[in-house]
């Protein structure tokens, strides 16, 4: 069986496990737990009616209201289909010789470099530094680089990135004509999050392209709807020509401009994960598990016992974990789990210690 390079990929779980797809519980897919929002499945329904023509090419009506969220020109805005296709189209777009990506981090960035035979160097995250990036990454920055893939917070381990240190970083690669892409699909998730984003310097960096999504916070991954942020327009327009037209459903555009509306569900969700987070947090601690900080709608963490292959184990009693085995960087000791509804959270901690208590 092919071994996805995602969490999530519950269709070839059910398959190995023999049990019903609709039965497994996700903690692979770090998606809201609050779910879709009633306004915003109903927009998606009521668009139905008007699948029957193309959907606006340039997404008017949704980056009118990007604009005025995130307080940007709409010239600054690209949408795209997923987070995943606006990574891919930056690479096409600027054909970047090498790069520079954290270990472990999002698969994804390496996959599009790989498209166009980009060399890679990485920086080693350390388990002794909490899996966070320290200053010496500046010093594997050098006039050969022209692009820095950096995920804030980091996907698998959580963590955040000093808001100074990604100042550095971006000013190193602007004087070197490097472009640095931050992704912050999952700051919408800290409660502090200006204290992290880039964004309020945005205008300050022409090589600063900011990547950011609906999937993870409103919880609608199967629409597919993405966006990036960049204040140098020449690169706006290159991204819209990397790829084919068309490429943001009716559907994708009119859940996006309900969703952006439910700025209440939106701090009702911190609040959910804080709690919940918390609540796994403290279970997880009972156990010999080590766990890394984590900011994000996620934990991260490694259990300390060669013996069990925790996702195996788990998928055994219905439940999908994340293995960390196939990031680099980093060993099978490592996993990764969402944090869901309190029912579902209290349901793996039972499984987890009918594991543990096993062996």
């Amino acid at each position: 069986m092919k071994i996805s390079s995602h969490g999530a990929d519950i269709f070839s779980a059910s398959k190995e496990s023999g049990i019903d797809e609709n039965s497994i519980i996700d903690f692979s897919s770090n998606i809201n737990p609050l779910g879709i929002h009633n306004n915003v499945r109903k927009a998606m329904i009521n668009s139905i009616e008007y699948a029957d023509r193309y959907p606006d090419i340039d997404c008017n009506k949704l980056i009118n209201r990007l604009s005025i969220q995130e307080q940007v020109p709409r010239e600054w805005i690209f949408c795209s289909n997923g987070a995943a296709e606006a990574i891919f189209r930056i690479v096409l777009y600027l054909k970047p010789h090498n790069a520079i990506l954290t270990a472990p981090t999002f698969s994804e960035y390496e996959q599009s470099l790989k498209t166009v035979n980009c060399k890679i160097k990485y920086y080693n995250l350390s388990e002794d530094n909490n899996f966070k990036i320290k200053e010496d990454i500046l010093d594997i920055i050098d006039q050969k680089t022209d692009i820095v893939f950096i995920c804030n917070p980091n996907n698998p381990t959580g963590q955040l990135t000093d808001k100074n240190l990604l100042e550095k970083i971006i000013l190193q690669c602007k004087k070197i004509n490097a472009a640095v892409v931050i992704d912050e699909c999952f700051i919408d998730f800290i409660e502090d999050k200006e204290n992290y984003s880039v964004q309020d310097i945005l205008k300050q960096y022409d090589n600063l392209i900011i990547l950011k999504a609906f999937t993870k916070v409103y919880s609608i991954p199967g629409i597919r709807l993405g966006y990036c942020l960049c204040p140098n327009t020449t690169v706006i327009k290159g991204l819209k020509e990397s790829g084919p037209p068309w490429n943001v459903s009716v559907i994708a555009q009119e859940a996006g401009i309900a969703a952006l509306e439910e700025k209440e569900y939106v701090v009702k969700t911190i609040e959910y994960i804080k709690k919940e987070r918390n609540y796994l947090i403290n279970e997880l601690n009972k156990y010999n598990i080590k766990i890394f900080d984590s900011y994000a709608n996620y934990i991260f963490f490694k259990l300390e016992c060669d013996e069990i292959d925790l996702k195996s184990e788990m998928l055994k009693r219905g439940i999908l974990i994340r293995s960390c085995s196939n990031y680099r960087n980093i060993s099978n000791e490592y996993y990764r789990i969402a944090v869901k509804k309190e029912h579902e959270n209290k349901i793996f901690i039972e499984k987890l210690k009918d594991i543990l208590v096993e062996k």
